[in-house]
């Protein structure tokens, strides 16, 4: 049987049937949102990524979002606090397009990132997250930048292991701990600095989607090629896609680039 969107898309909601929960499609993303109906809070699924993962792991890949989404939805609706939860407050990168706003209008704290991304604030809840919107925070007594300050010293916390690749005379480094944290370890400052020492040619990197972040050596025009390709298979593999252009980093800034994989261009 060839699954197609629309069959992942029928499946997933037969699957996902509960008296207190909502379920919306949105045509133009291929995106499910199932919300709590009590707590207004839920989460968003990718229905083509999970096709990539059904061709590859059939029916396990529709019980594990399954069971993913219960167990998300489950934790958000118990009473969530930030008092004593400090070295659980983590930020989170999504595209720029990721709205700003929950969809009951309160503001979520964010602040932009590059041309491509934007970086959120999260409470880990241990097998999901919630974004910290400003009322919840002011609820709390915190203030945004004490948020913001917090998230950012934890992130540095987490371990930075890399797996290492070399394809055509350029390297490439993978950090995939699947902690839901990959991609922001980009915001480490320290190991961004750490990484530029280790190159010979350009650096570059690439935040596909939330459960990589990748580094890569570009010693010559065939690395842009690869780096392209490696970010656009990411991108549409990812269980939360980020955004599918890699970056140039130089003095100590992420700069998005295009990649013209034809004539081995970038811009």
């Amino acid at each position: 049987m060839k699954m197609t969107n629309i069959k992942m898309k029928n499946i997933l909601i037969d699957r996902l049937q509960r008296s207190n929960w909502t379920i919306e499609y949105d045509n133009k993303s291929e995106q499910l949102r199932i919300e709590d109906k009590e707590t207004n809070l839920g989460m968003t699924i990718s229905v083509p990524s999970i096709v990539s993962k059904w061709e590859e792991r059939k029916e396990k890949a529709i019980d594990e979002i399954v069971y993913y989404v219960e167990e998300a939805l489950k934790a958000m609706a118990e009473k969530q606090k930030l008092a004593g939860k400090e070295n659980h407050i983590f930020p989170v990168i999504r595209s720029a397009s990721f709205p700003i706003e929950t969809k009951d209008g309160k503001k979520l704290i964010y602040e932009d990132h590059t041309a491509e991304t934007r970086v959120y604030y999260a409470l880990d809840l241990g097998t999901t997250y919630r974004l910290i919107d400003v009322p919840f925070a002011e609820q709390e007594g915190w203030k945004e930048e004490q948020v913001k300050q917090v998230a950012r010293f934890n992130i540095r916390s987490l371990g930075s292991t890399c797996k290492e690749d070399e394809v055509a005379g350029n390297k490439f480094y993978f950090i995939n701990t699947n902690d839901g944290y990959d991609a922001s370890r980009i915001l480490n400052d320290s190991l961004l600095e750490k990484m530029a020492k280790k190159m010979e040619g350009t650096m570059t990197g690439a935040i596909p989607h939330q459960d990589v972040l990748i580094f890569g050596d570009i010693r010559n025009d065939n690395g842009y090629n690869i780096l392209g390709q490696l970010t656009m298979h990411f991108f549409t593999e990812g269980r939360v896609p980020i955004t599918a252009l890699p970056f140039l980093y130089e003095n100590k800034e992420l700069e998005p680039i295009f990649v013209l994989a034809q004539n081995n261009k970038r811009h």
